[in-house]
C-alpha cells in the first residue's frame, strides 16, 4: 500500500483543513497519506490581512519543501482569489516554479483551483454558495467564480471576519444558510467555500436533502490531490464528488 506525503501551505489560525483532510483521505481504500503543514500569519481575513499573509508564501514553499511532499495544497481559497480572474493559476505556477528551482518535483494544487477543476468534474454550470466571509469579500468570490464561467444562482455570508470564529461556526448555521437560499435549478451548492469552515459532517446529508451534488473546499481539494497523484476518487462519507470512481449521484 502507497504512502503519499501531502504538504499543506494554511494560514496561521486555520484548524480545520488540517482536521477535515486527514478525515477525508484516510478513507481511500488502497493509499495512505501523511500531512506536513506551513504556517502564514493570518487572523482576521481582511483585504489588507490576506495581502500580508500571501508575501509569505515564498518562505512557506522553502519550508514544506524540506519534507519532501508528492504534492502541495496552497489552502486558503479567498486569498487567492483576491488577486483577480485566473489568480489560482498565476499562484499555482509560482509555487511549482520556485520548487522546480529548488529541486522538487512536487504538485502544487490550490484550493480556489481544486474548487473550479471539481465543479467542472461534475459538470456544474449553476451554482450556489455558502461563505463565511464579510460580504465585499464574499462577492469577491463570487465575481472569481463568474470569471471562471459559473452561473452563482445564489450566495450567502455568514459574515465573520475573526478567522479562528470562523472554524467554530456550528453546523446549523451553515444548513440554515443554505437552506435559504434557492436552489432550483441549481447543478451543485458549495456548502462551505472557505477550508476553516467545518462542514465535511454536513455533505452527505445536505446531499441527501437537497437532491443534488454538494462539495466544499475541503472536499475539492481532497478530489484534486487525488487527480494530480493519478489516484481514483473512491472515498465514502464526503460526498458524491468524491465517489466518482465508485457510484455516481443518482438524478
Amino acid at each position: 500500500m502507497s504512502t503519499h506525503r501531502i504538504g499543506l501551505v494554511v494560514p496561521s489560525s486555520n484548524v480545520t483543513v488540517e482536521t477535515e483532510m486527514p478525515a477525508i483521505l484516510g478513507r481511500h481504500p488502497i493509499s495512505r497519506f501523511s500531512f506536513h503543514s506551513t504556517r502564514m500569519r493570518m487572523h482576521t481575513v481582511s483585504p489588507e490581512q490576506l495581502a500580508a499573509m500571501n508575501a509569505q508564501r515564498e518562505r512557506c514553499v522553502l519550508e514544506i519543501a524540506d519534507a519532501d511532499p508528492g504534492a502541495i495544497l496552497y489552502a486558503c481559497l479567498v486569498a487567492v482569489m483576491v488577486g483577480g480572474p485566473g489568480e489560482h493559476q498565476r499562484v499555482e505556477s509560482a509555487v511549482a516554479e520556485q520548487l522546480a528551482a529548488g529541486g522538487s518535483e512536487a504538485l502544487v494544487r490550490s484550493s480556489a483551483g481544486a474548487l473550479v477543476e471539481a465543479l467542472r468534474a461534475i459538470d456544474a454550470k449553476r451554482i450556489a454558495l455558502v461563505t463565511p466571509y464579510m460580504r465585499p469579500l464574499a462577492q469577491q468570490v463570487v465575481d472569481y467564480l463568474v470569471a471562471e464561467g459559473f452561473e452563482v444562482a445564489d450566495w450567502r455570508a455568514l459574515e465573520v471576519a475573526d478567522n479562528a470564529e470562523v472554524g467554530c461556526i456550528p453546523g446549523e448555521n451553515v444548513m440554515a444558510a443554505a437552506r435559504s437560499m434557492d436552489l432550483s435549478g441549481v447543478d451543485a451548492l458549495v456548502l462551505s467555500c472557505c477550508v476553516q469552515m467545518p462542514s465535511l459532517d454536513l455533505i452527505e446529508p445536505a446531499e441527501q436533502e437537497f437532491g443534488l451534488p454538494v462539495l466544499s473546499a475541503a472536499t475539492a481539494g481532497a478530489y484534486s490531490l487525488l487527480r494530480s497523484l493519478g489516484l481514483a476518487a473512491a472515498i465514502d462519507g464526503a460526498g458524491s464528488l468524491l465517489r466518482a470512481d465508485v457510484v455516481t449521484l443518482p438524478a
